[in-house]
């Protein structure tokens, strides 16, 4: 750190209060990854992972050879850039109908969470600003 050093006690502590306030408490970090349900649907590939499906299997019959799944990628890749957006239609279609299948999913899975059908009120609405 350039500058002249302050030692002032005072200094310290608003050093020491940054710092801390910097750093996350670990408690928060295991609550928010403690609410993740496991049984939530997954969510729904994009057009271009539905392409890469597609185009994996005709990359390992075109090159059996070859194992290595960067080189797949890296392929896919280009290739995807290269497609035209009347090429890449049908992989946004199917990915289209999987989001709505996903949605549908989603609100199924909701209203068994929040039992039957009735809707819990959230924390925030019940404060008072």
């Amino acid at each position: 750190m350039k500058g002249p050093k302050i030692t002032s006690i005072a200094h310290k502590k608003l050093v020491s209060e940054i710092v801390k306030k910097r750093k996350a408490d670990p408690s928060t970090k295991k609550e928010k990854a403690s609410k993740k349900n496991s049984d939530a649907p997954k969510r729904p590939a994009s057009a271009f992972f539905v392409f890469m499906d597609d185009f994996r299997k005709t990359y390992k019959e075109n090159f059996p050879d070859n194992k290595s799944v960067s080189a797949v990628g890296k392929a896919g890749g280009e290739k995807w850039k290269e497609m035209s957006e009347s090429e890449k239609a049908p992989y946004v279609a199917k990915a289209m109908t999987k989001k709505a299948e996903y949605e549908r999913a989603m609100e199924e899975f909701n209203r068994k969470v929040n039992g039957n059908g009735a809707e819990k009120k959230s924390e925030e609405s019940d404060k008072v600003f």
